[in-house]
């Protein structure tokens, strides 16, 4: 059995949930496990209890609130009295209190002016903090897929979470890279406090990870596969003290594991993003 990693988070956005992955990430050393209400038809805290109610004590589990079951699918909410709901029901359903509980896509509900904006954000993360100050988790967070319309809606009434979890990697573009570092500084987060989430858009198969090398952002890249080096890369894309990362295979966790050895080369990095840049410069839309 491996040390432990904090760098790595197993996300269960896609996962099966099956027992044998998560007892093949505590063998790994990978001791956090990222989820959600929403996930799984809204049944993964239900299955993950049911399945693997003994081992959830073993990791620092992350969950997400924010998305509602409503007819035909879900529904998102920021409202204060849904949200601490939704947390209290997280906790009973898992059987124990998440180490995160992040709120969830808030920009989904940012759509009604900067002033309504500001307040809708301060009150749902002050709901979430009140419900880590009632001993429902160990502290809050947020996740934000597109952090963009929450820039300028941060202000010194915003309460500050301990986490703020965002996309990274090689096909997330300057603006939302952008994004992540505005959105992180008001807030005042440093890079311990920053994770990063689907460091390959969803899938390793895709046919952009055959006509890109990512091992030229590496100091040392010869070691490492295509995959192996997006995943390194992505710690600095934008910057991140840890990456959730999906999978129902343990040798493919083992894999991501092992990449950690690289190096990034800041210079190529800070190369790459200048061309992302000019990029949109030329090409707006």
């Amino acid at each position: 059995m491996r040390d432990a990693d904090p760098r790595i988070v197993l996300g269960l956005h896609r996962s099966r949930h099956e027992r044998r992955l998560l007892t093949g990430a505590l063998d790994l050393g990978v001791t956090a496990i990222d989820t959600s209400t929403n996930y799984l038809g809204f049944h993964s805290h239900e299955v993950l209890a049911r399945m693997a109610g003994d081992l959830l004590p073993k990791f620092r589990l992350s969950t997400k609130v924010g998305y509602f079951s409503a007819p035909g699918g879900a529904e998102h909410s920021l409202e204060p009295r849904r949200l601490y709901g939704a947390v209290e029901e997280a906790a009973r359903v898992l059987g124990c209190e998440p180490y995160v509980v992040f709120l969830h896509n808030p920009e989904h509900s940012l759509h009604e002016g900067p002033a309504r904006g500001r307040e809708s954000l301060t009150q749902a993360c002050a709901t979430l903090e009140e419900a880590t100050t009632h001993g429902l988790c160990g502290a809050w967070g947020v996740a934000s897929w597109n952090p963009s319309p929450m820039q300028g809606l941060i202000d010194a009434t915003t309460p500050r979470p301990s986490v703020f979890m965002v996309r990274a990697g090689l096909l997330v573009g300057i603006r939302t890279l952008d994004a992540a570092d505005a959105v992180a500084a008001s807030w005042g987060l440093d890079q311990s406090m920053v994770w990063g989430m689907s460091p390959f858009g969803g899938s390793t198969n895709a046919p952009v990870w055959d006509r890109i090398d990512p091992r030229v952002l590496l100091r040392d890249g010869a070691g490492l596969s295509r995959t192996q080096a997006a995943f390194r890369a992505a710690y600095e894309l934008p910057k991140v003290g840890a990456l959730a990362v999906g999978t129902d295979d343990p040798a493919h966790l083992s894999d991501l594991i092992d990449a950690l050895a690289g190096e990034n080369d800041e210079r190529a990095i800070q190369q790459y993003r200048n061309l992302l840049r000019d990029r949109l410069r030329r090409h707006p839309v």
